[in-house]
Order: C-alpha cells, then structure tokens, then sequence
C-alpha cells in the first residue's frame, strides 16, 4: 500500500540515497532539505507537516560536523535534539510513525564486544551527546510511535565522507597516515537505504542498529579503498598507507576506540541481512564511477 513519507535532510549522503531508493518503490516520497524545512523551528514543522499530512516521517536531518561542534554546540543541539523532540511531539499528537537516525557516536567506545540497543549510552562529545538527547527526546516523547535506528561510519557515492577524501588524498599525496585503534563498521548508504525500506515497511518501534557486516580500523577501510580503486581504475597508483595510533592524530572531538554495533534484533525484526563492508565497498566504488 502507498505511503506518504517525509524524508528531512534530503540534500545529505543518506538522504540522495533514500530518495533514489525510494524511487523504486510504491511509496510517495516528499524529500526536503534544510532549506525547505528547518526541524529546529518548531512553528515552522508544525506548519509545513500540517500541510503535507505523511503517514511516515525519516529523519536523516543531522548536524554532523563532528568536530566543529566542540565549538558549535548551540546549533548541534538545535538540530540533534531540538529538531527531534519538535517531531516526536508531532508524531504523537497525529498518531504517525518516525524513523529517525542515530549514531554510534552515543557510545564510550570502551567495550569490547558489539554494543546492543540496550547497552549503557556514555558520549564523548559533543556531537555524541546532542544525538543522545535526540534519541531520549524521541523514545520519551513519541514512544510507540518511533524507531531509533543507529549506524556508523556512514559512506556514499554522495556528497563528503571518509571514501571520497581518501580517494582524493592518494591521487594527490605520496603516502598516507591513518589511524588503526579506533575500531567500527563502514556503512555504505545504499545497504543502510534497504534497511530503512525495510523498516518502512514494518514499523517497529524502539532502538535497532544497523551496519554493514564485519569490521575495521579506518587504516583497513583506508588500504581496501585504496585497493578497489586501483582494480576499478580509479586511481593509476599505489602509494604507501602507514598506521597510526589515535594520539598521533589529534582532534577536537574524541571518538570512541570501539563502536561495532549488534545487528542481531533489526535481523530478528525486519529480515535484512547486511553484507560484508567489503562487498558493499565495491558497489559503492562502482556508482562512483559512473
């Protein structure tokens, strides 16, 4: 059956995939960027909602410079949190459902297995802990109404992210230094897109996570680009990728060490089946391309 769905952040890596995603389906897809609507102007969402009436609501709207918010936090808190709480309240009161996307970021890293739904939440910056008050804002407010979906280390064919800086890098640099101890999951948008057709689909409510299979340091998501590049013909040359500790390469915003997320209850509720990093690496390589 057709839906109407609102897709915020429509002008973001996730959101260019979504609504080319979407396309595909039997679903009738407004996409909006900031522009169009700004989810931190509560009277503003108010108003524009009303008149779009969706059924469903996917919140890919994000501040997402996670560095600059260290010194930002005032606008990273009006769109991690204020914006979602502005929309839980909505979705509640119209009796809709909300998707909104969340992030490993609300994790210490300090585990050493893969963090479940229910696992402690403990940010170490600020980034990590606007998109807490986001997800607390959302499942207090809009509970039965609204899933949180949490991902990491999200890439696309789209827009700026980990892959096209590296791509650019090694056609410019003569050697690379990339760290080693900071551990996750590349997350391409395209399977992460599936997923959330998925949950479209099927409406649970509560936190699931979802990534690509497997895991990394960013020095072997590095050396695999790298590696695909060449084999795709995107880049002519190899150069020399070293590895690096995190205290070699400070930054504003500390970042947890280890963030692999559990994917076994969206398995369990929705019926996806994520593929390896590696795998989904190449399709994404692939679009790249053309």
């Amino acid at each position: 059956m057709s839906q109407k769905i609102v897709l915020l952040g429509a002008n973001g890596q996730l959101g260019l995939t979504l609504t080319r995603h979407f396309k595909t389906l039997d679903h009738d897809l407004i996409a909006l960027d900031r522009a169009a609507l700004d989810i931190s102007d509560e009277t503003a969402l108010r108003k524009k909602l009303g008149e779009l009436a969706p059924d469903i609501i996917i919140n890919a709207a994000a501040y997402t410079a996670v560095d600059q918010a260290e010194t930002d936090d005032l606008d990273a808190r009006a769109a991690n949190a204020a914006g979602p709480k502005h929309l839980a309240r909505w979705v509640k009161e119209n009796n809709r459902w909300l998707l909104h996307i969340s992030t490993d970021f609300v994790f210490s890293g300090r585990s050493h297995r893969p963090y479940t739904p229910d696992d402690q939440t403990d940010p170490l910056s600020i980034y990590g802990r606007t998109k807490l008050e986001g997800e607390l804002h959302v499942r207090y407010l809009a509970r039965d109404h609204s899933l949180v979906l949490r991902t990491s280390w999200v890439y696309s064919p789209y827009g700026h992210n980990f892959l096209k800086t590296m791509l650019r890098l090694m056609a410019e640099k003569e050697s690379l230094n990339v760290v080693d101890d900071q551990i996750g999951t590349p997350t391409s948008t395209l399977g992460l897109a599936r997923c959330v057709a998925a949950a479209v689909e099927k409406r649970p409510t509560g936190i699931l996570h979802w990534t690509d299979a497997g895991l990394a340091s960013w020095y072997d998501f590095a050396v695999a680009i790298q590696d695909e590049a060449i084999t795709q013909g995107l880049l002519t040359r190899a150069i020399p990728i070293n590895p690096i500790p995190t205290s070699a390469y400070p930054t504003p915003a500390r970042r947890p060490s280890f963030s692999v997320l559990d994917k076994a209850d969206t398995i369990a509720a929705l019926g996806c089946h994520p593929q390896h990093w590696r795998r989904e690496l190449v399709h994404v390589m692939q679009n790249l391309s053309r």
